[in-house]
């Protein structure tokens, strides 16, 4: 299964690069007794932070299970004990939302389950980041709000998974993009300009620390490391 494959390259990475790996919890579909029995899998390991998510229900499955919201999955293991557990938030709201306000209420409600922390979808518009910063702020939540950056690596690619996920392609980024539709590498590098450039400046206004979705082409991530001298 997924959730088995997982455990496997969180162990191995923990025992032969002696790094930390922190996992991602998906909850639908599943019992109290199998969400126990992997936090017990991961303690042992010496897993000490989980990403908990709702998930998809599985193709064929009706009945979504104890676990109804991601908000229930962090009260479990919250009251489990011994994980710091970050949520998901959405700077341009969640496609799924009735609205930016019960978007931001819904992500309160997983911080106030127990979250300690909130890693956000990726985005290409700053201000979007700090109106959710800001609106969550308002709502008393003071916990980090992890910048999510997706670097720029194919463009046709990244277009796709944008309208997907309901992350907006700024006209500014998308027409200096199309501009190098004929030029690969042109192309590559001012992803990798434009998102220093947004990474440098979210870390001005306060941003506690960037998570990097890099799609298995570390390189990219790295380039952005390196301009920012971190």
């Amino acid at each position: 299964s997924t959730r088995e494959r997982t455990f496997a390259t969180v162990t191995m990475i923990r025992q032969d690069y002696d790094l930390e790996a922190v996992p991602h919890l998906s909850c639908i579909g599943s019992t109290e007794a199998g969400i126990r029995e992997i936090l017990e899998d991961y303690q042992k390991q010496g897993v000490r932070r989980i990403v908990a998510l709702r998930g998809d229900l599985p193709e064929g499955m009706e009945n979504p299970g104890h676990f109804q919201h991601a908000a229930d999955l962090v009260a479990f293991i919250h009251h489990f004990g011994g994980f710091d557990v970050y949520v998901a938030g959405y700077p341009e709201i969640h496609p799924r939302a009735t609205s930016a306000r019960d978007d931001v209420a819904h992500l309160v409600t997983k911080v106030r389950a127990g979250a300690d922390a909130i890693i956000t979808q990726y985005f290409f518009n700053p201000d979007a980041y700090l109106q959710l910063r800001d609106d969550l702020q308002r709502q008393g939540v003071d916990v980090p709000v992890v910048v999510g950056v997706m670097p720029i690596t194919n463009f046709e690619q990244i277009s796709r998974f944008s309208a997907m996920c309901g992350a907006d392609i700024p006209q500014y980024v998308r027409r200096r993009m199309e501009a190098y539709s004929d030029d690969p590498q042109s192309q590559y590098q001012l992803g990798i300009e434009l998102l220093s450039r947004q990474c440098r400046l979210l870390l001005r206004e306060g941003a506690p620390s960037l998570h990097f979705y890099t799609l298995n082409q570390a390189e990219a991530t790295a380039a952005i490391w390196r301009n920012l001298s971190l």
